[in-house]
C-alpha cells in the first residue's frame, strides 16, 4: 500500500530456517534482505524484496539413489502478481492478479548436479515430500503453492566447466512437465550447438498442449537487477541457541522414517518407501500397528507386513479407523474350518472328474497337482486350511 513499510513475516522466516535444516544446510548467523530492481507488470512498485548475497540457508544437500543433489541456497522473498493472458471481446489482453503479491515465497536453488529430466523429477518429488513432512506448505502445484523453474544448459561431452549460458523455464506446475521441458530444451540447445551457435539467454514458458517451450523475455543477470540492501529492513542476526531450538523442532523426515520402518517392522525397502510416501500414510500405518496390539480389536498375529500390504494395495481407505482396518484384515484372513472328511470328499470328486490330470502328475508333471489343488479349493469355496488341503491331496495322489 502507498506509504506502507515492509515488515518481515516471523513465521515465514522460521519455516524457511526449518526447511534449510531439513535440507542439511548451514544457517549463517547473519542474513539480510535486498531490493531486486526490475520493471514488469506483475511488480508495480518496480522492485522485489529478496535476498542476494546473505541468504538464510546455504550449502545443503538432498540424497537420491543416484547421488546427492547439492543445495546452493534457500532464501526468502516476496511473491509477485500472476499474469493471465486472455482474449476478451475479440482482443488479446493480459490481466494481473495481485492476490498473491507480497506473500512470502521461499526459493530453493540447487548446484548444477542434475543431469537429466528424470533426475530432476526424482529430486523435485523428494523435495515436495520433505516440505509436506515439515507441514510448512501444502505444496499444491495446481494452486501455485509450489512452482518449478529449471535452468538448462548443455555442454559438449568431455568438458567439465559449466557452459557460458543458461535458459530458465518458468512456473511449471507438474513433475512430469519439468521432465518434458528439460528434454525438449536439451534437444533444442543441441541443435544450436551443432551449428556452432550459442542458444540465446532467455526466460521461456512451457506449453503442455504443444509439448514445447516458448520465449517469454531475455534473461537478465545480477548486474541488471541492481541489488542493494533494503533500507527499510535491518539485517537479521541469529544466536546459535535459537538455531538449535529450531533443529529440535524438526519432525522425523522421510528417509529416517523409512529406515526405521525397515528395521522396526521388517518391511522391505519398497514397502517402506510406499508407506512413507506421505506423512499421513505413515502415521496411519503406525496407528494401525498399535490397534493390532491393543484395544478392542487387538490381533497380535496380524503382522506389520500384512497391514502395509493392505494400505499399499489400496484395500484400505485411510479414512477408515485403524481399529476398523485391523478388524477387516482379521475377517478377510480368517479361515472357516472344514473337517478332513469334507476335504477328502472334495478331493475324490475332483480326481474322479480329472483322471488325465492325475495320470499326468504321476508321470512327473508337477503343474497338474496345482491344477487339481485349485479345483479342490474352488469346490470348497475357499474354506479350509490350504496347507492341510494340500497335504491330503498329496496323500491321495501317492
Amino acid at each position: 500500500m502507498p506509504g506502507g513499510l515492509p515488515v518481515p513475516n516471523k513465521k515465514a522466516i522460521e519455516w524457511t530456517l526449518l526447511l534449510g535444516l531439513a535440507l542439511r544446510c548451514e544457517i549463517p548467523l547473519r542474513s539480510k534482505f535486498d531490493r531486486k530492481n526490475y520493471f514488469y507488470p506483475d511488480l508495480p512498485k518496480g522492485y522485489q524484496i529478496s535476498q542476494y548475497d546473505e541468504p538464510f540457508c546455504i550449502n545443503g544437500r538432498v540424497s537420491l539413489p543416484g547421488g546427492d543433489v547439492r543445495i546452493h541456497r534457500v532464501h526468502l522473498e516476496e511473491d509477485a502478481g500472476k499474469l493471465l493472458h486472455k482474449t476478451l471481446e475479440g482482443s488479446k489482453v493480459s490481466l494481473i492478479d495481485f492476490n498473491r503479491a507480497g506473500v512470502p515465497l521461499v526459493e530453493i536453488v540447487t548446484e548444477a548436479d542434475i543431469h537429466s529430466g528424470e533426475q530432476a523429477r526424482e529430486f523435485l518429488k523428494k523435495l515436495h515430500q520433505i516440505i509436506r513432512y515439515l507441514d510448512i506448505s501444502d505444496a499444491d502445484m495446481e494452486k501455485g503453492s509450489m512452482r518449478l523453474e529449471p535452468n538448462i544448459s548443455v555442454r559438449p561431452a568431455g568438458e567439465t566447466h559449466l557452459p557460458a549460458y543458461k535458459v530458465e523455464v518458468k512456473n511449471i506446475n507438474s513433475f512430469s512437465f519439468v521432465k518434458k521441458a528439460i528434454e525438449y530444451e536439451t534437444d533444442r540447445h543441441i541443435g544450436y550447438l551443432e551449428k556452432g551457435e550459442k542458444p540465446p539467454l532467455e526466460t521461456r514458458g512451457w506449453n503442455e498442449a504443444k509439448g514445447a517451450t516458448f520465449t517469454q523475455r531475455r534473461k537478465e543477470d545480477a548486474a541488471d537487477y541492481r541489488y542493494f540492501p533494503d533500507p527499510d529492513i535491518p539485517p537479521i542476526v541469529w544466536e546459535k541457541v535459537y538455531i538449535e531450538s529450531l533443529r529440535k523442532q524438526l519432525p522425523e523426515l522421510p528417509d529416517a522414517k523409512k529406515e526405521r520402518f525397515v528395521k522396526a517392522f521388517g518391511l522391505s525397502e519398497y514397502d517402506a518407501s510406499q508407506i512413507t510416501d506421505s506423512v499421513e500414510r505413515a502415521s496411519y500405518f503406525e496407528s494401525a500397528i498399535r490397534a493390532a496390539k491393543e484395544g478392542p480389536f487387538a490381533t497380535p498375529d496380524i503382522t506389520p507386513k500384512a497391514i502395509a500390504n493392505w494400505i499399499i494395495n489400496k484395500k484400505a481407505d485411510e479414512t477408515m479407523e485403524p481399529a476398523q482396518l485391523i478388524q477387516t484384515i482379521k475377517t478377510s484372513t480368517s479361515v472357516e474350518e472344514v473337517s478332513d472328511a469334507v476335504v477328502l470328499k472334495a478331493i475324490a470328486s475332483v480326481t474322479t472328474a480329472n483322471p488325465k490330470a492325475v495320470s499326468d502328475f504321476k508321470a512327473g508333471k508337477e503343474q497338474s497337482k496345482m491344477f487339481l489343488f485349485g479345483n479342490v479349493l474352488k469346490l470348497l469355496k475357499g474354506k479350509g486350511d490350504k496347507k492341510r488341503i494340500m497335504e491330503l491331496l498329496q496323500e491321495k495322489l501317492k
